[in-house]
Protein backbone atom coordinates (compact mmCIF):
# COMPACT_ATOMS: atom_id res chain seq x y z
CA UNK A 1 0.00 0.00 0.00
CA UNK A 2 1.39 3.39 -0.94
CA UNK A 3 -1.49 5.69 0.10
CA UNK A 4 -2.26 6.77 3.63
CA UNK A 5 -4.26 4.57 5.98
CA UNK A 6 -7.88 5.40 5.09
CA UNK A 7 -10.74 5.70 7.56
CA UNK A 8 -14.23 6.38 6.25
CA UNK A 9 -17.17 7.14 8.51
CA UNK A 10 -20.54 6.17 7.05
CA UNK A 11 -23.20 8.13 8.95
CA UNK A 12 -25.96 6.36 6.96
CA UNK A 13 -29.45 7.85 7.58
CA UNK A 14 -28.60 9.26 10.99
CA UNK A 15 -28.21 12.58 12.75
CA UNK A 16 -29.60 16.08 12.51
CA UNK A 17 -27.89 19.46 12.43
CA UNK A 18 -27.61 19.52 16.22
CA UNK A 19 -26.09 16.05 16.72
CA UNK A 20 -23.93 16.16 13.59
CA UNK A 21 -22.78 19.66 14.53
CA UNK A 22 -21.65 18.30 17.92
CA UNK A 23 -19.92 15.33 16.28
CA UNK A 24 -18.12 17.67 13.87
CA UNK A 25 -16.97 19.87 16.78
CA UNK A 26 -15.58 16.77 18.52
CA UNK A 27 -13.74 15.73 15.37
CA UNK A 28 -12.36 19.18 14.67
CA UNK A 29 -11.05 19.41 18.24
CA UNK A 30 -9.71 15.86 18.38
CA UNK A 31 -6.06 14.91 18.05
CA UNK A 32 -5.93 12.79 14.90
CA UNK A 33 -3.01 10.99 13.31
CA UNK A 34 -1.89 13.20 10.38
CA UNK A 35 -0.88 10.06 8.44
CA UNK A 36 -4.51 8.95 8.12
CA UNK A 37 -6.93 10.07 5.42
CA UNK A 38 -10.37 10.56 6.98
CA UNK A 39 -13.61 10.88 4.99
CA UNK A 40 -17.10 11.30 6.47
CA UNK A 41 -20.12 10.01 4.54
CA UNK A 42 -22.97 12.42 5.25
CA UNK A 43 -26.64 12.12 4.21
CA UNK A 44 -27.03 14.04 0.95
CA UNK A 45 -29.21 16.71 2.56
CA UNK A 46 -26.34 17.49 4.96
CA UNK A 47 -23.42 17.40 2.50
CA UNK A 48 -23.18 21.19 2.33
CA UNK A 49 -23.53 21.45 6.12
CA UNK A 50 -20.84 18.83 6.79
CA UNK A 51 -18.42 20.30 4.26
CA UNK A 52 -18.83 23.84 5.61
CA UNK A 53 -18.37 22.81 9.27
CA UNK A 54 -15.75 20.05 9.10
CA UNK A 55 -12.10 21.02 9.25
CA UNK A 56 -10.41 20.99 5.83
CA UNK A 57 -8.19 18.08 6.89
CA UNK A 58 -11.26 15.82 6.77
CA UNK A 59 -12.86 14.74 3.52
CA UNK A 60 -16.61 14.37 2.93
CA UNK A 61 -18.39 11.69 0.89
CA UNK A 62 -21.89 11.31 -0.47
CA UNK A 63 -23.41 7.91 0.36
CA UNK A 64 -24.63 7.26 -3.18
CA UNK A 65 -25.10 8.97 -6.54
CA UNK A 66 -26.65 8.32 -9.94
CA UNK A 67 -24.95 7.31 -13.21
CA UNK A 68 -25.68 10.48 -15.24
CA UNK A 69 -25.03 14.20 -14.71
CA UNK A 70 -28.61 15.50 -14.72
CA UNK A 71 -32.13 14.79 -15.89
CA UNK A 72 -35.55 13.45 -14.95
CA UNK A 73 -34.41 11.20 -12.11
CA UNK A 74 -36.52 12.27 -9.15
CA UNK A 75 -34.80 11.83 -5.81
CA UNK A 76 -31.32 11.20 -7.23
CA UNK A 77 -28.11 13.23 -7.00
CA UNK A 78 -25.25 13.37 -9.50
CA UNK A 79 -21.45 13.58 -9.11
CA UNK A 80 -21.63 17.09 -10.60
CA UNK A 81 -23.94 18.19 -7.76
CA UNK A 82 -21.76 16.48 -5.16
CA UNK A 83 -18.69 18.30 -6.45
CA UNK A 84 -20.61 21.57 -6.52
CA UNK A 85 -20.99 21.19 -2.72
CA UNK A 86 -17.21 20.92 -2.38
CA UNK A 87 -17.42 17.18 -1.73
CA UNK A 88 -14.86 14.88 -3.38
CA UNK A 89 -15.91 11.33 -2.52
CA UNK A 90 -18.86 8.97 -2.95
CA UNK A 91 -19.63 5.58 -1.39
CA UNK A 92 -20.97 3.16 -4.02
CA UNK A 93 -22.31 -0.38 -3.81
CA UNK A 94 -22.85 -0.44 -0.06
CA UNK A 95 -24.59 -3.64 0.97
CA UNK A 96 -27.65 -1.64 2.04
CA UNK A 97 -27.89 -0.21 -1.48
CA UNK A 98 -27.51 -3.72 -2.90
CA UNK A 99 -29.78 -5.63 -0.53
CA UNK A 100 -32.30 -3.09 0.78
CA UNK A 101 -32.68 -1.07 -2.43
CA UNK A 102 -31.97 -3.80 -4.98
CA UNK A 103 -29.07 -2.14 -6.80
CA UNK A 104 -27.44 -4.56 -9.25
CA UNK A 105 -23.74 -5.12 -9.86
CA UNK A 106 -24.26 -3.62 -13.31
CA UNK A 107 -25.77 -0.38 -11.97
CA UNK A 108 -23.02 -0.04 -9.36
CA UNK A 109 -20.45 -0.48 -12.14
CA UNK A 110 -22.10 2.24 -14.24
CA UNK A 111 -22.24 4.59 -11.24
CA UNK A 112 -18.56 3.92 -10.53
CA UNK A 113 -17.54 4.78 -14.09
CA UNK A 114 -19.58 8.00 -14.11
CA UNK A 115 -18.36 9.16 -10.68
CA UNK A 116 -14.72 8.59 -11.64
CA UNK A 117 -15.16 10.33 -15.01
CA UNK A 118 -16.44 13.34 -13.07
CA UNK A 119 -13.50 13.47 -10.72
CA UNK A 120 -14.97 11.94 -7.57
CA UNK A 121 -13.04 9.45 -5.49
CA UNK A 122 -15.03 6.22 -5.05
CA UNK A 123 -15.27 4.05 -1.96
CA UNK A 124 -16.48 0.88 -3.69
CA UNK A 125 -18.09 -1.69 -1.37
CA UNK A 126 -18.14 -5.45 -1.76
CA UNK A 127 -18.99 -8.31 0.59
CA UNK A 128 -20.78 -11.59 1.10
CA UNK A 129 -23.94 -12.43 3.03
CA UNK A 130 -24.00 -14.99 5.85
CA UNK A 131 -25.49 -17.80 3.74
CA UNK A 132 -22.80 -17.18 1.11
CA UNK A 133 -20.00 -17.43 3.69
CA UNK A 134 -21.54 -20.55 5.21
CA UNK A 135 -21.94 -22.00 1.72
CA UNK A 136 -18.23 -21.51 1.09
CA UNK A 137 -18.67 -19.07 -1.81
CA UNK A 138 -17.24 -15.91 -0.21
CA UNK A 139 -14.46 -15.63 -2.80
CA UNK A 140 -16.76 -16.27 -5.74
CA UNK A 141 -19.15 -13.53 -4.56
CA UNK A 142 -16.57 -10.85 -3.77
CA UNK A 143 -14.53 -11.57 -6.91
CA UNK A 144 -17.66 -11.20 -9.08
CA UNK A 145 -18.51 -7.89 -7.37
CA UNK A 146 -14.92 -6.68 -7.72
CA UNK A 147 -14.81 -7.59 -11.40
CA UNK A 148 -17.79 -5.36 -12.22
CA UNK A 149 -16.11 -2.47 -10.40
CA UNK A 150 -12.70 -3.15 -11.99
CA UNK A 151 -14.25 -3.23 -15.48
CA UNK A 152 -15.38 0.38 -14.89
CA UNK A 153 -12.16 1.83 -13.45
CA UNK A 154 -9.47 3.53 -15.51
CA UNK A 155 -7.65 5.38 -12.71
CA UNK A 156 -7.25 3.24 -9.59
CA UNK A 157 -5.64 6.07 -7.62
CA UNK A 158 -9.16 7.43 -7.03
CA UNK A 159 -10.61 4.13 -5.78
CA UNK A 160 -10.70 2.65 -2.29
CA UNK A 161 -12.06 -0.90 -2.10
CA UNK A 162 -14.15 -1.58 1.02
CA UNK A 163 -14.65 -5.20 2.03
CA UNK A 164 -17.71 -5.46 4.26
CA UNK A 165 -19.02 -8.92 5.12
CA UNK A 166 -22.76 -8.25 5.20
CA UNK A 167 -23.24 -10.54 8.20
CA UNK A 168 -20.97 -8.27 10.24
CA UNK A 169 -22.65 -4.94 9.46
CA UNK A 170 -24.54 -3.54 12.42
CA UNK A 171 -24.86 -7.00 13.96
CA UNK A 172 -22.09 -6.61 16.50
CA UNK A 173 -20.39 -9.60 14.83
CA UNK A 174 -17.01 -8.60 13.48
CA UNK A 175 -15.00 -10.77 11.14
CA UNK A 176 -11.94 -11.88 13.07
CA UNK A 177 -8.78 -10.02 12.09
CA UNK A 178 -7.66 -13.29 10.45
CA UNK A 179 -10.90 -13.60 8.45
CA UNK A 180 -10.56 -10.00 7.27
CA UNK A 181 -6.89 -10.42 6.38
CA UNK A 182 -7.63 -13.64 4.46
CA UNK A 183 -10.21 -11.96 2.19
CA UNK A 184 -8.12 -8.80 1.74
CA UNK A 185 -5.11 -10.90 0.73
CA UNK A 186 -7.21 -12.87 -1.78
CA UNK A 187 -8.63 -9.61 -3.20
CA UNK A 188 -5.09 -8.33 -3.69
CA UNK A 189 -4.16 -11.55 -5.49
CA UNK A 190 -7.26 -11.18 -7.69
CA UNK A 191 -6.25 -7.61 -8.58
CA UNK A 192 -2.72 -8.75 -9.34
CA UNK A 193 -4.01 -11.42 -11.73
CA UNK A 194 -6.87 -9.46 -13.31
CA UNK A 195 -5.77 -5.82 -13.21
CA UNK A 196 -2.03 -5.38 -12.55
CA UNK A 197 0.60 -5.92 -9.91
CA UNK A 198 1.03 -2.14 -9.52
CA UNK A 199 -2.68 -1.67 -8.78
CA UNK A 200 -2.73 -4.67 -6.43
CA UNK A 201 0.15 -3.17 -4.46
CA UNK A 202 -1.15 0.40 -4.35
CA UNK A 203 -4.94 0.20 -3.98
CA UNK A 204 -6.20 0.58 -0.45
CA UNK A 205 -8.45 -2.27 0.70
CA UNK A 206 -10.34 -1.24 3.82
CA UNK A 207 -12.50 -3.33 6.17
CA UNK A 208 -16.02 -2.55 7.33
CA UNK A 209 -18.39 -4.44 9.61
CA UNK A 210 -18.91 -3.50 13.26
CA UNK A 211 -15.52 -1.78 13.61
CA UNK A 212 -15.26 -0.24 17.09
CA UNK A 213 -12.66 1.36 19.33
CA UNK A 214 -12.21 -2.10 20.84
CA UNK A 215 -11.67 -4.06 17.62
CA UNK A 216 -9.80 -1.53 15.50
CA UNK A 217 -6.22 -1.93 16.70
CA UNK A 218 -5.89 -5.65 15.97
CA UNK A 219 -7.67 -5.25 12.62
CA UNK A 220 -5.36 -2.35 11.70
CA UNK A 221 -2.28 -4.49 12.40
CA UNK A 222 -3.17 -6.96 9.61
CA UNK A 223 -0.85 -6.73 6.60
CA UNK A 224 -3.54 -6.17 3.95
CA UNK A 225 -6.00 -4.06 5.97
CA UNK A 226 -5.40 -0.50 4.79
CA UNK A 227 -8.14 1.21 6.78
CA UNK A 228 -11.78 1.01 7.77
CA UNK A 229 -15.28 1.94 6.72
CA UNK A 230 -17.00 2.60 10.04
CA UNK A 231 -20.77 2.65 10.55
CA UNK A 232 -22.36 3.25 13.94
CA UNK A 233 -19.10 4.04 15.73
CA UNK A 234 -18.44 6.92 13.31
CA UNK A 235 -21.25 8.85 15.04
CA UNK A 236 -19.57 8.53 18.45
CA UNK A 237 -16.45 10.12 19.98
CA UNK A 238 -14.70 6.72 19.70
CA UNK A 239 -14.36 7.45 15.97
CA UNK A 240 -11.25 9.43 16.95
CA UNK A 241 -9.77 6.26 18.52
CA UNK A 242 -10.50 4.32 15.34
CA UNK A 243 -8.81 6.99 13.20
CA UNK A 244 -5.77 6.64 15.48
CA UNK A 245 -5.76 2.81 15.37
CA UNK A 246 -2.26 2.73 13.85
CA UNK A 247 -0.81 5.44 16.09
Amino acid sequence: MTGKFFVGGNWKMNGDKKSLGELIQTMNAGKVDPNVEVVCGAPSIYLDFARSKLDAKFGVAAQNCYKVAKGAFTGEISPAMIKDCGVNWVILGHSERRHVFGESDELIGQKTAHALENGLGVIACIGEKLDEREGGITEKVVFAQTKVIADNVKDWSKVVLAYEPVWAIGTGKTATPQQAQEVHEKLREWLKTNVSEAVANSVRIIYGGSVTGGTCKELASQKDVDGFLVGGASLKPEFIDIINAKA
